[in-house]
């Protein structure tokens, strides 16, 4: 399998922040992402000055796809960014991992999610979509999905459903199967209708978290998952430290959080969807793809950011192996 990204192309900045206050003094909402405008982005950027800072290529779908290259899975990502340092860092960073860069450029500063992070290890972001909100329909063309099977999709890209519809349509001509992270509640909430359609028409694998369930259906993670896999072919709805459910047609699987050290759980829900994605590909059951989910995920909380080191990558292999060896 060769899995191809498309999402916005953003530059973490992560700070650890001693409390939530911060969060509030700011107008968010812990836990979710909302978009914010370059005065908001100061103000932020002005508070993290008081806090340790790092550095991180972020994004949704990229991250997904990057850890799906680290388990020998071929990936390129379509993105786009500006002409400055940001969007140097995301190509480099993209090409480090074995992941093939389709990054269009634009005059505007490439994007960057200031990403909070509580002592509780929950991750709350202000996204400033710079460059990577310019990514429109006319920017993607038949040629870029050649040679891939699959197409990742993270749901921020709802702001624009005309592009949307474009890439799933060309995967669908090119013979691609779709999936869709759903990416954030309130996202979900404020565009449930366009949700339904992507879902019911499109989309072939679905990756929702408790909340992004409950938000489309109004449902707990055990009975909304079976509602999900009733518009796809394969639903998985991941409830942290409880595990996840997974559901296609009328197999049901219980999978069981890998046990962690949870310092930032930042791209805990990429890196399931990679697991995921990768024990798929391997033809492995639905059970075997998602304790894979589990196993990323719960390495990647134990590091500040969504990559790992090549030591971490190579004792997850293992812990991989090892599903078969019990």
């Amino acid at each position: 399998m060769k899995v191809l990204g498309l999402g916005n192309a953003l530059t973490d900045v992560l700070a650890i922040l001693s409390s939530d206050e911060c969060i509030h003094e700011v107008g968010l909402f812990k836990g979710g992402m909302q978009l914010i405008n370059e005065d908001k982005l100061l103000k932020i950027m002005a508070m993290f000055e008081d806090f340790d800072t790092f550095l991180a290529t972020g994004g949704s779908a990229a991250n997904a796809v990057s850890g799906l290259t680290r388990m020998g899975v071929p990936g390129g990502f379509i993105g786009k960014v500006g002409h400055d340092s940001y969007g140097r860092f995301y190509k480099e960073d993209l090409r480090k991992n074995g992941v093939e860069p389709y990054l269009l450029s634009s005059d505007i500063a490439s994007g960057c999610a200031m990403t909070m992070i509580t002592p509780d290890g929950e991750r709350t972001f202000g996204t400033y979509l710079g460059a990577a909100a310019t990514l429109s329909q006319e920017d993607l063309h038949p040629a870029m999905f050649e040679g891939y099977d699959l197409l990742h999709i993270e749901g921020y890209l709802v702001q624009d459903p005309l592009m949307i519809r474009r890439a799933v349509q060309l995967a669908q001509d090119a013979g691609l199967k779709i999936s869709l992270d759903m990416s954030s509640y309130n996202i979900v909430k404020e565009n449930l209708d366009f949700f339904e359609e992507l879902l019911v028409r499109y989309v072939n694998i679905v990756f929702a978290n408790e909340e992004e369930a409950y938000a489309y259906t109004g449902l707990e993670p055990e009975d909304a998952v079976k509602i999900l896999a009733k518009q796809c072919e394969i639903a998985v709805v991941k409830c942290g430290a409880q595990g996840s459910v997974i559901c296609r047609g009328e197999e049901v699987a219980h999978v069981s959080a890998t046990r962690s050290k949870c310092v930032d759980t930042t791209g805990a829900g990429d890196l399931y969807a990679a697991g995921f994605l990768y024990g798929l590909s391997c033809g492995y059951s639905l059970e075997i793809a998602g304790n894979i989910g589990s196993i990323l995920s719960g390495e990647v909380i134990e590091v500040i950011g969504t990559k790992m080191d090549d030591a971490r990558w190579a004792e997850i292999k293992l812990k991989v192996q090892a599903l078969f060896n019990n």
